[in-house]
């Protein structure tokens, strides 16, 4: 669904239909997009996922992206990025002309960092020293936009430079 008129048509369903709700497969890790009764258990300590969530903190900056320690698959992506449904309909709605131009005409797009607390990198980067910490976590945020179709202009060409001197 990409035409302009999507989202009211979405939203008039979810309306229309209280039990009835339209997700987009990239809202949400998929595991979220269709809840489970069972809980996947981190293989990292309370300190460690503390000291992780700190590390991309400290990286990244807190204005652009909302930070979520989750226990996933080992085989899932290390970090996955994803944008909030609410926050991307009322956008998209507004840049059509269907809010108001001052409720988020001046806000920044705030996306959602989820971090594998049981991919195998994520437990490497703590035994790395700070200024491989840093590079390897810029990198990895990097990517995860990358699949989101987000890195463009100069942080796609410093993305490709780090990729030069890490390999």
């Amino acid at each position: 669904m990409d035409t302009m008129i999507d989202n009211h048509f979405i939203q008039q369903l979810e309306m229309k239909n209280e039990k009835t709700q339209f997700k987009r497969v990239d809202a949400d890790i998929v595991s979220n997009l269709i809840p489970k009764e069972e809980e996947a258990v981190s293989v990292l300590s309370k300190e460690q996922e503390e000291k992780l969530k700190t590390l991309f903190e400290t990286t990244i900056e807190k204005s652009k992206a909302d930070i979520e320690l989750k226990a996933l698959s080992p085989t899932d992506a290390p970090i996955v990025i994803t944008r909030n449904e609410f926050m991307r309909r009322m956008m998209e709605m507004q840049k059509m002309g269907g809010g108001s131009p001052f409720m988020f005409g001046g806000m920044d797009e705030k996306l959602n960092l989820v971090i594998n607390t049981n991919h195998p990198i994520n437990a490497k980067l703590l035994e790395e020293d700070t200024s491989h910490q840093e590079k390897h976590i810029k990198q990895l945020y990097d990517l995860a936009l990358l699949s989101q179709n987000m890195l463009k202009g100069e942080a796609l060409t410093n993305f490709v430079q780090r990729s030069f001197e890490l390999i």
